[in-house]
């Protein structure tokens, strides 16, 4: 699979595509194209989470009023529990996400957060 191929555009839903079963570890690709969350919802995972955006511009941000814009080549690390929306994404071009969900524990915390090549 490229990961930078789209086959398909998503529709009002991002488009979400499982690239590694979750055995302790899921790997997703996620295309958005000008999405965000539903006003007032907050994700709150279980699970910490690095995402990385390959393509496009987005910006997340917390509860906590914290704001990141991120552009193409740009990651986070999200602890688990810590709450986030999408306030926007790109839509031309669309959004290339890659998402890794998993119990990293503090070996990602030594790295900015939000991180970035900044």
């Amino acid at each position: 699979m490229n990961l930078f191929k789209i086959t398909r555009m998503p529709g009002k839903e991002e488009l979400v595509e499982q690239l590694i079963a979750d055995h302790g570890v899921a790997i997703e690709r996620i295309i958005s194209c000008g999405h965000s969350s539903p006003a007032g919802f907050w994700y709150n995972q279980e699970r910490d989470e690095w995402v990385a955006l390959l393509q496009g511009e987005a910006e997340i941000a917390w509860k906590d009023g914290q704001r990141e814009v991120l552009k193409a080549g740009e990651w986070l690390f999200i602890p688990a529990g810590e709450e986030h929306r999408v306030e926007k994404t790109s839509e031309n071009p669309p959004c290339i996400w890659l998402a890794v969900h998993g119990n990293m524990g503090s070996g990602c915390n030594d790295q900015k957060q939000p991180g970035s090549s900044k």
